[in-house]
């Protein structure tokens, strides 16, 4: 049966094993021979990353035809609008297109583990933070749509993916489950949560 891992991709870490270039990767948390992400996380935005050792259900995680949500904890500059919220959920003209309805809204300050480097903090400009969810995979979406309505991205955090959530793992834990693909169409089913691990 297929396997998956549940990563808390911390803030600055690549979502690949390897780098030319010395920077952080999933080898200095893990070691899961096999694996492969299904999806990506950028490398300055955190949380939940999904790993699988079975190319067909990575591929399936990814394919945004498929629909998967995407959940995003997001802190931007500024105090956001309803009118920013409206183009949020109905669709933001981007470069490269329209993007497709996302469900948006404002949320009080999460309770999130620090940063670090923290969120560099302007005295003289608020900031505030919103609850978005999209299920396309275009390069950077969440910040560029926060950005065209007006409202740079400071923080991005990724809490969930489909029925996977990142609960309580920590930056750099993660823990393992099985997956049953007989229902593709309904999306994968979980079983269990595995157990859960840090590498130091």
């Amino acid at each position: 049966m297929p396997q998956i891992i549940l990563f808390n991709k911390p803030f600055h870490v690549l979502s690949q094993f390897t780098d030319e270039d010395g920077r952080k990767t999933l080898a200095d948390f893990l070691s899961a021979p096999g694996f492969r992400a299904a999806g990506r996380l950028d490398y300055d935005s955190e949380g939940l990353l999904l790993l699988t050792d079975d190319g067909a259900l990575q591929q399936h995680i990814a394919n945004p035809r498929h629909k998967r949500w995407k959940t995003y904890l997001v802190q931007v500059e500024g105090v956001v609008s309803d009118e920013a919220l409206q183009q949020l959920a109905s669709g933001v003209q981007l470069r490269d297109g329209i993007t497709l309805p996302a469900r948006a809204a404002r949320i009080e300050p999460p309770q999130l583990w620090p940063r670090v480097p923290p969120v560099r903090e302007r005295k003289t400009v608020p900031d505030s933070w919103l609850q978005l969810s999209i299920h396309e995979g275009r390069n950077r979406q969440v910040r560029r749509m926060t950005a065209a309505v007006g409202y740079p991205t400071l923080r991005l955090v990724r809490i969930g993916i489909g029925d996977w959530e990142l609960e309580d793992l920590a930056p750099g834990e993660h823990r393992r489950c099985e997956v049953d693909l007989q229902l593709p169409s309904a999306g994968p089913r979980k079983r269990g949560t595995g157990s859960r691990r840090r590498r130091h």
